[in-house]
């Protein structure tokens, strides 16, 4: 690459008095109060700054060998092992330390810091040291790694320049980008939303939809018929947060609305799990939706799972096929994940299954489901790991408005959650843009095309002149890791 004017090449071990890294065994010097000791948690991504808020304190003994890795300001840090390539600035007012998980920078000229910190967090710099988009080609970072990264050096004054004008961009990035990392929590809750408002009636309260009123429904369409067998009903009464409850709550619903049990509406099934010691059970391409499925499929239909049993497996077990627009929740593990079934499918043990009559829509069941939210664990039991048992799934009860206004209700949430589908899609689109051009700011910065120059400005190269000279003079340090020869030209 041509340099602009003024500005020269120059490797970090050119630039550097040495580089060194931490040592090992500073666990016994561990202290709840005392210097700080920097480890690679400390040191994030997207920033030159420490995060000193989880910090370990350290008191270790007078002239220990750690002398050799206490802090600077200006010093740059940079991990060589674990997330590698995390740079940080040390600025801190602080007595401190690097365990031997961080490498650390010191350069001849402290000046240049900010400006070579900043290039090495770059893509530019990242490559260098061997990683490319955040992802890792090595298990480790040397120090020749560190040292042999060559920086185009503008002038000092134009570094100067560079880096306000940097500081002050990535900024405004980050601000933008700390708001649009809210949006996927908004838009979760904004779902919620929608769901219950639907299941409030509030979609639907200024509309005038005439047709079958439930009464009349509940005449037209039989009560379907249950499965023996297993536990019966439990008579307590657990009310929900919207269109669901254990047993009637004897909440007021809107007119035309009632409470009514999900199993005079729809059959109510399980699924099972053919035993996994023979194989011969399993991979027959029969559909079996486990909870990593409902998970993927949380609010949709299902058409395609993970694994399939066979035949065999299917008449070997208590796992029955059941029909296209069963609806399934998740009722352990994973309490809460609730899907569609597009075709005939099985489903394991860990659901509970409704196939809805003519009395209820599966998208409305399904909608009435998701809209308890975290909360429908309340209708189960256990704090670790929570469980929705029988006795309470056969009391489940749903506010069941007409079937037109179930209609009604679908297409209006439908319609409110594609909305909202689109504009977190939005914010992720514009964020990744961020990544890109925060990117595309440094490269800029670092091929002399963010600031204007001045001719006036001192070049690179008496600076460098300088930095050789200085290191030339000084004395040798003892320990730790001096640029080597390679590095001084």
């Amino acid at each position: 690459m041509t340099l602009p004017k003024g500005w020269a090449q120059a490797t970090v071990g050119q630039m550097a008095d040495f580089i060194t890294s931490g040592s090992r065994g500073w666990a016994k010097y561990y202290s709840d109060t005392g210097d700080a000791f920097i480890r690679i948690q400390n040191i994030k991504r997207g920033g030159l700054e420490l995060d000193l808020k989880d910090i370990q304190h350290v008191k270790p003994p007078y002239g220990s060998e750690g002398e050799r890795t206490k802090l600077s300001s200006q010093d740059i840090l940079v991990t060589i092992t674990a997330d590698l390539g995390r740079i940080a600035l040390f600025s801190e007012d602080v007595k401190a330390y690097v365990n031997q998980h961080i490498a650390l920078v010191r350069l001849n000229d402290p000046s240049l810091a900010p400006y070579i910190a900043r290039y090495l967090s770059c893509e530019n710099g990242q490559s260098q040291l061997g990683l490319r988009d955040r992802g890792i080609t090595r298990s480790g970072l040397g120090l020749d790694d560190i040292g042999s990264v060559e920086v185009p050096l503008p002038p000092a004054e134009e570094q100067r320049r560079i880096v306000a004008k940097l500081d002050a961009l990535v900024a405004h990035i980050a601000r933008a980008k700390t708001e649009l990392d809210r949006v996927p929590a908004l838009a979760d809750r904004q779902r919620l939303a929608i769901l219950r408002a639907g299941m409030s009636g509030s979609l639907t309260s200024e509309l005038s939809l005439s047709g079958e009123t439930v009464n009349e429904l509940l005449v037209r369409v039989p009560a379907p018929p249950q499965s023996r067998g297993g536990r019966e009903a439990t008579e307590k009464v657990i009310s929900g947060v919207a269109g669901l409850a254990v047993n009637d709550p004897g909440t007021s619903l809107p007119p035309g609305w009632r409470w009514l049990p999900l199993l005079r509406l729809a059959r109510q099934e399980t699924g099972h799990t053919p035993s996994r010691s023979r194989s011969d059970y399993w991979d027959g391409g029969v559909p079996w939706i486990g909870i990593r499925d409902a998970g993927a499929h949380h609010g949709h239909r299902i058409s395609e799972t993970q694994q399939t049993i066979s035949e065999a497996g299917l008449a070997n077990s208590s796992a029955r096929l059941l029909p296209a627009g069963t609806v399934c929740l998740s009722r352990t593990a994973s309490v809460g994940y609730v899907t569609i079934m597009d075709r005939s499918m099985t489903t394991s043990q860990d659901f509970a299954t409704w196939t809805c009559s003519e009395a209820l829509l599966p998208e409305y069941l399904m909608y009435a489901l998701m809209a308890e939210g975290e909360e429908i664990k309340n209708f189960g039991m256990g704090s670790t790991h929570t469980t929705i048992y029988f006795p309470e799934v056969r009391a489940f009860h749903i506010a069941l408005p007409p079937i037109v206004e179930q209609k009604e209700i679908v297409r209006k949430i439908e319609l409110a959650l594609s909305a909202t589908d689109r504009l977190e899609a939005e914010a992720t689109h514009v964020r990744a843009l961020l990544d890109r051009l925060e990117s595309a700011i440094f490269a800029k910065a670092f091929r002399g095309e963010l600031v204007p120059q001045d001719p006036n400005d001192e070049p690179a190269s008496p600076l460098l002149e300088r930095i050789r000279a200085q290191r030339a003079a000084a004395p040798k340090p003892k320990r730790g890791r001096r640029a080597s020869s390679t590095d001084a030209s």
